[in-house]
């Protein structure tokens, strides 16, 4: 074993040690039950950690992590994930989150190739082409701090449009999606306001979120007959109006 593994372990074991002596039979009750009532949806991103950043315990949150947050429904990782956090778990809230300076929102915001993530940032890109009118005017940095967020809220409305979560309020399941992006620089959560908690909500919560970003007033007409120019946002097979 390479010293650099040796270390991990080492590691883990005077974490474990000062867990249990901290919260004796610690681990004896985690391994009883998993109970969680929150589900994270997270990037990828070593610097986000869901745990440390909500001060929650392993066994209190039940975690989703992908490059950028992204939840299509195509992806039956995550489609499954959320369906066993929802119907066996019983969360009560499912949170996808965000950061700022993110790798992946950054590459689809300059049109930067990583290679064959290119074909699942290709999901943030579209959502940079369909709000182009609300980031285009803003300064370069702006504009990717922007874009995490919008790209957040497009996959909070994914998430809220899912039939996983659409059955799940259709039995009267207690179940809120929310949107927050987290700042590296200081490390805290912003919560972007897009809580959905009932199928009635989602295109008002949507609309209400996006119009805080004001479009720069374009130069022709408004009709332009560019279907991305428009403010109609496709979500899960449903159309959001921002």
């Amino acid at each position: 074993m390479s010293n650099q593994l040796r270390d991990l372990f080492d590691n883990n074991r005077r974490w474990a040690a000062a867990t249990e002596a901290r919260e004796p039979g610690f681990f004896t009750r985690l391994a009883q039950q998993q109970s969680p009532r929150y589900m994270w949806i997270g990037c990828a991103d070593s610097r986000v950690p869901a745990n440390e950043i909500t001060g929650l315990d392993p066994g209190e949150v039940f975690v989703h992590r992908n490059v950028a947050n992204v939840v299509v429904h195509s992806d039956l990782n995550a489609l499954s994930t959320i369906q066993f956090a929802v119907e066996h778990l019983k969360v009560e809230h499912i949170m996808v989150v965000g950061h700022y300076g993110c790798a992946g929102v950054r590459a689809a915001m300059r049109g930067i190739r990583v290679g064959l993530a290119d074909n699942w940032l290709r999901h943030v890109h579209d959502v940079r082409l369909r709000h182009r009118r609300r980031l285009d005017h803003l300064p370069p940095a702006q504009q990717e701090d922007i874009l995490c967020e919008m790209n957040v809220i497009e996959q909070v409305g994914n998430v809220a449009l899912s039939t996983i979560v659409q059955d799940a309020w259709a039995r009267g399941q207690p179940l809120c999606v929310h949107g927050w992006v987290y700042g590296l620089k200081d490390g805290l959560l912003k919560n972007l306001e897009v809580t959905m908690d009932r199928p009635e909500s989602v295109v008002g919560v949507f609309s209400a979120a996006l119009k805080r970003y004001p479009r720069h007033a374009a130069a022709g007409s408004e009709a332009e007959g560019d279907a991305y120019h428009e403010a109609d946002t496709v979500v899960g097979g449903g159309t959001l109006h921002s």
